[in-house]
Parts: C-alpha cells; structure tokens; sequence
C-alpha cells in the first residue's frame, strides 16, 4: 500500500472476495483411520487452523478415510498453501493427541472445487450429510463424480 499511498493520499484500498472452495481429500492409502469418536474434536481443530489462516470455515465433515471442508480462501493464500497449512497441522494434532492410533498421513493430493454463492446451502447440505451419502457410494466413486461434475479431466490411476 505504501507506493499507491504516497502517489495518492486520499485513495483507500479495499479487497472484496467470494471465493468458495470443497476441498476433498483422504486418509494416506485411503485407510479408515478417522475414528468417528474423535472426528468432531478434529473438525473443531481444523476450524481453528483455517480461522488463523482468515479465512472462514462454512462446514466441515467426512467419514472414516476422508475429509471435505468448504470454505472461502483468503487472497493473501494460494490454493496449495492453505491445503498444506490445513494437513500440516491437523497431522500432527492427530498423531500427538493419541486419539487416532492407526492414523499414518493424509494422502498427498487433493481435489479442490470452486462454487459459487447460489450453490453455498447445496454444498453445506452436502457435506453435512457425509456420513449418509456414504452408505451408497464410496469415496473414489464420490471423488471421480466430483472431477466428472467439475468437467476436470483425469486419469483413473492417479485418483485418490
């Protein structure tokens, strides 16, 4: 701000955003790892990271092997890092806090979709039925319907 400051004194900068993303991704090897007694102290913890990161967490959930998170990014981040920030953090909280013995690393990609304000209840709805959504379809069906829906192309050995 200081170089625009100084050629225009009076001149305030003001950044506006509506920048919504579902961020998916799973447990490493896709193993059922996330202990459903523990998963809300997880979810609660991750809210907390992403509020440090000022962005704004929408609804969080997932089941035994993966997670999906909605929320706005922030401009100051890119994609990759808040992701990364996100998975550091909650890797080490899940190994240190001894509430998810089996749990080994999450997996190294992820799939991150953008919506827009009109899809902001769908997708909230969404996640918050994870556990329904579930007991009819897996996560790599989930996932590939996901890259399908998004018209992201993909190749079938590479999905999570």
């Amino acid at each position: 701000m200081g170089y625009i400051a100084n050629l225009y004194p009076n001149y305030r900068i003001m950044s506006y955003r509506q920048i919504f993303y579902q961020i998916v991704f799973g447990t490493k090897d896709r193993e059922p790892t996330i202990v459903d007694q523990h998963s809300e102290e997880l979810y609660k913890y991750t809210w907390g990271v992403i509020k440090n990161l000022n962005c704004k967490l929408y609804r969080i959930n997932g089941v035994e092997d993966h997670i999906h998170i909605f929320s706005d990014l922030h401009p100051s981040l890119s994609l990759a890092d808040f992701v990364k920030n996100i998975k550091v953090a909650s890797s080490k909280w899940m190994k240190e806090s001894g509430k998810f013995p089996n749990f080994r690393a999450w997996q190294e990609s992820y799939g991150a979709f953008t919506y827009s304000v009109r899809e902001k209840d769908m997708i909230i709805n969404y996640i918050k039925n994870q556990k329904e959504h579930h007991k009819s379809e897996n996560f790599r069906d989930e996932y590939k319907h996901l890259l399908l829906d998004h018209e992201i192309e993909f190749d079938e050995k590479y999905l999570l």
